[in-house]
């Protein structure tokens, strides 16, 4: 048995996670890609533009390591939630290819540093900014883990389609048919426990 390597877990990991969210993106339109899905404006484009601006900033700049990427969304002037929708001058293409250059600048930085290295995250409060890169790496595979699971549930949303990964769905067998009597029988498990009166098309 090998000696356990702690840098490539942490990288197994935060790949499949950032596999998971862009896949999300495959055969959509421009339009379908962004589109706000909830009433917070969630959008699967905006999810990996905020997931490339968080891996900049964690395992980058904390660590002395700018990328030299402009990302006029993060500055002291940019409007709230500039880094969870891509505008319309801004196209996938962008994005992905943004995420994509902060996936090699971040795999650099664990590469090139020890993950008891200490850095300083700078948005953080003065006093309170030091993170290790081992707690800094963990932060952003629970961040992209997290989005994954939204940009699992939007797509869902959109076209239905569903699935962990491209080369794992992670679901049961099941055409349309089972997952609406599936659905049905949850729906009935809940209005049992609630006390709800059935919904009409359960009658009977």
């Amino acid at each position: 048995m090998t000696a356990p390597d702690p840098k490539a877990d942490l990288r197994f990991y935060l790949q499949s996670a950032r596999d998971a969210l862009l896949w999300k993106l495959e055969g959509l339109s421009e339009y379908d890609s962004r589109r706000p899905l909830t009433p917070t404006g969630t959008n699967l484009l905006g999810l990996v533009k905020h997931a490339a601006t968080v891996e900049l900033g964690y395992l980058g700049d904390t660590f002395g390591r700018p990328s030299g990427e402009p990302l006029p969304w993060v500055a002291q002037d940019a409007e709230a939630n500039a880094d969870m929708w891509a505008t319309a001058e801004e196209s996938r293409a962008d994005i992905v290819g943004l995420y994509r250059r902060a996936w090699a600048h971040a795999d650099a930085t664990v590469d090139a540093l020890a993950l008891d290295t200490v850095g300083r995250v700078p948005w953080w409060p003065d006093g309170r900014d030091e993170v290790t890169l081992h707690h800094a790496v963990v932060r952003v595979i629970a961040d992209t883990h997290r989005h994954a699971g939204h940009a699992d549930i939007l797509r869902e949303l959109m076209d239905g389609a569903v699935g962990m990964n491209e080369g794992n769905d992670s679901m049961p067998p099941g055409n349309a048919a089972w997952w609406q009597g599936y659905r049905d029988r949850l729906e009935r498990a809940a209005r049992e426990a609630g006390k709800q009166p059935p919904a009409p098309h359960d009658a009977g």
